[in-house]
């Protein structure tokens, strides 16, 4: 599959060009960790222009956030993160698609906003006077405070709780001269400046780099890298229940607001968002997804401890091996390849459909014979059978589609309802005024007229009725987790396919 090589470059601009186309501890009400923002270097005035009618014409919004254990991460090859989940209805409510930021250095949220790489930070930051010279912010998503975390001595699960209560900070007036570790231009920092006027003396505070998220920084305190950081109660408090020497009970602030983060030049937008916020949070679900990521203690100790939990490992599923061998044998990026069988199977190697397909890529057995596989539960035999008939198809789809990229999609498309189907609805989308070569907004209109009798009766189509709205989901989502993938997979492309960029 030669022609396939130049695949990933530019799939990755054109995942992107076809959307843009197309006080006690308590958990007051739902949040996540307060993890940066610039102060004194982000760019105050916009330097670029978009509201609102711009983003749905665009057909999609751009929201910024942070690869951290609650706002966005891959587990067992699912995007998840309360964050991620939260902007993900709101572009649902606004009628466009969803392109993940991710900003990999925390100092840099205002100026990916500012500079238009996003058009609202999905991140909630603590609203502080500061702040409001860089951006607007939205009504708040929930409310927290901030709380010292501290290590609770070694020897603590052998201790009488009275004892361990003695080696610790309860009152702050004991930070004088101790040493804290926070973010440079984080509120952690400004909390600490604060602290230290209210103490009426000295702190040392140990800056650290943007590019470490709270989770990271609490990490640290518990493996004894540092001593003491500061992070808002709700992101500690999930923490505590995997890194279970660590104490969050001492309270260092007051009640604060945290809030997404728009443009000063989006006051569209920002209302939008503000009515959506005021709609949410009447809702069940705003308050489930809160519970997800911030209250299940156990399913956060189960995804940390997992090793397809991207965090930790970078690793998708099991197969990642056996799917990095089938992908290089067909010169595609395995996160392609690792996305459609997440789509076919959730890597679950004994899954049947109701149709009879089986294994990993849901390969029919009629299918695997033909390619002399038949033991298709085995992952192995499987991805054999897979390779074989995604080879068939792009030797197929060669004589039709001469783009590469564009090729894929018809691949992904056959491999769902068969090219014979893929077919009809090139005729019928070239009948009706689209362009019979091209996948997204002209053949999948064809794809999806298939399900309709008035279409699919027409002389132009030789197989009859098609469930459209499958394969164009199938192709959809397929590539759109791809770019999940790509984001969240910390990896270089492979170099043949990254020369042809």
């Amino acid at each position: 599959m030669d022609e396939l090589k130049s695949y990933l470059p530019v799939a990755c601009l054109l995942i992107g060009f076809l959307i843009l186309a197309s006080c006690q501890q308590s958990d007051p009400s739902p949040g996540t960790a307060d993890d940066q923002v610039v102060t004194g270097q982000s760019i105050t005035t916009p330097s670029y222009a978009l509201d609102l009618q711009g983003i749905i014409e665009r057909d999609t919004l751009k929201a910024i956030t942070t690869y951290s254990s609650t706002s966005y991460f891959l587990y067992r090859g699912t995007p998840m993160g309360y964050e991620y989940e939260l902007a993900s209805r709101l572009a649902d409510h606004l009628g466009v698609h969803l392109e993940m930021v991710v900003a990999t250095d925390l100092d840099d949220f205002f100026d990916l906003l500012n500079t238009g790489a996003g058009d609202i930070v999905t991140h909630n930051l603590t609203v502080t006077k500061d702040r409001l010279n860089y951006a607007e912010f939205t009504l708040p998503l929930n409310f927290t405070h901030q709380v010292l975390v501290q290590r609770k001595p070694d020897n603590w699960r052998q201790m009488k709780l009275h004892h361990i209560e003695k080696s610790l900070v309860r009152n702050p007036i004991k930070l004088l001269n101790s040493r804290i570790s926070v973010r440079e231009n984080s509120s952690y920092a400004e909390r600490l400046t604060n602290l230290q006027d209210e103490l009426g003396g000295d702190i040392t505070v140990d800056y650290l780099p943007g590019s470490l998220t709270t989770d990271q920084i609490i990490r640290k305190v518990s493996e004894g890298e540092i001593d003491f950081t500061i992070a808002d109660y709700n992101i500690a408090n999930i923490q505590s229940a995997y890194y279970q020497n660590i104490d969050i009970q001492t309270t260092v602030g007051v009640m604060q607001r945290l809030a997404w983060s728009v443009r000063k030049s989006s006051p569209d937008l920002l209302n939008a968002v503000n009515e959506w916020i005021k709609q949410e949070r009447k809702k069940n679900d705003f308050y489930v997804i809160y519970n997800k990521y911030f209250k299940n203690t156990r399913d956060f100790r189960n995804r940390k401890k997992s090793d397809f939990y991207s965090l930790k490992t970078g690793q998708i599923s099991e197969y990642d091996d056996l799917i990095k061998q089938t992908a290089n044998n067909l010169d595609i990026d395995w996160r392609l390849l690792a996305s459609q069988i997440y789509q076919e199977s959730q890597f679950k190697p004994k899954r049947k459909s109701w149709a009879g397909a089986v294994g990993l890529m849901q390969v029919m057995p009629r299918t695997g014979k033909a390619y002399g596989y038949t033991k298709l539960t085995n992952p192995t035999s499987n991805l054999n059978a897979g390779q074989a008939h995604i080879e068939f198809l792009n030797d197929y789809w060669k004589d039709h589609i001469a783009d590469s990229v564009e090729r894929f999609k018809f691949i992904l498309a056959s491999y769902n309802a068969g090219h014979a189907h893929v077919q009809d609805a090139r005729r019928l989308a070239k009948k009706h005024g689209y362009d019979e070569n091209v996948w997204f907004d002209n053949v999948e209109q064809g794809m999806l007229m298939k399900a309709k009798k008035q279409y699919y009766t027409d002389p132009v189509v030789r197989y009859g009725y098609c469930r459209g709205q499958e394969p164009v989901n199938y192709v959809k989502e397929i590539l759109e987790r791809y770019e999940y993938y790509l984001d969240l997979l910390d990896e270089e492309p492979k170099q043949t396919l990254a020369a042809a960029s």
